[in-house]
C-alpha cells in the first residue's frame, strides 16, 4: 500500500469537510441575524451552529492539520530544499489563515449565543467567501507548485 497516496486521500477528504463548514457557519449566521434573540428560531440556529462546529469543523480541521503535516513530513525529509519553496510557504500561510478563521467563527457562535452579535446580514454574507478565495490560492499553489 502506498502511505502517502493515502494520507493525501484522507487529508483531502477531511479539507472538504473543513471547507464545508467553513462556507456554510457565516451563511446560518447571515440568517440567523434576523431572529429575535431568546425565540425559538434563535435557538434553532444556536443549536446548529453549535453542531456544525463541534461534529462537523473541529474534527475535520484537526485531521486536515494531521494528515497535512504528515504529508509535509513525508515530502520535505525526502527534500528539505521544499522547506523554503514559495508554493509550500503559501499552502502553510493559507491553512494558518483558515485556522484562525475557524477560531473568529467560533467566537462569533459564542457572541451569538450570547445574544451579543455586533455584525450584520450583509457582513456575514460578504466575507462568506474569504475561505473559498483562500482555497483557490492554496489548490493552485499545491498542484502547480510555483516557485520550483
Amino acid at each position: 500500500m502506498n502511505w502517502y497516496d493515502l494520507l493525501r486521500a484522507l487529508h483531502i477528504l477531511a479539507v472538504i469537510a473543513w471547507m464545508a463548514g467553513l462556507l456554510y457557519l457565516p451563511r446560518l449566521f447571515a440568517y440567523h441575524t434576523r431572529a429575535t434573540p431568546g425565540s425559538e428560531m434563535d435557538l434553532t440556529f444556536q443549536t446548529m451552529e453549535a453542531k456544525l462546529l463541534k461534529i462537523i469543523m473541529n474534527p475535520a480541521m484537526i485531521a486536515a492539520w494531521i494528515f497535512g503535516l504528515s504529508l509535509a513530513w513525508i515530502r520535505i525529509s525526502g527534500d528539505p530544499s521544499l522547506w523554503h519553496a514559495p508554493w509550500l510557504i503559501t499552502k502553510f500561510a493559507g491553512v494558518l489563515f483558515l485556522t484562525g478563521w475557524h477560531h473568529y467563527l467560533a467566537k462569533a457562535r459564542k457572541r451569538f449565543a450570547a445574544g451579543e452579535n455586533t455584525k450584520s446580514e450583509k457582513y456575514w454574507r460578504m466575507v462568506n467567501e474569504l475561505p473559498f478565495l483562500a482555497a483557490i490560492v492554496m489548490v493552485l499553489a499545491v498542484t502547480l507548485e510555483f516557485g520550483r
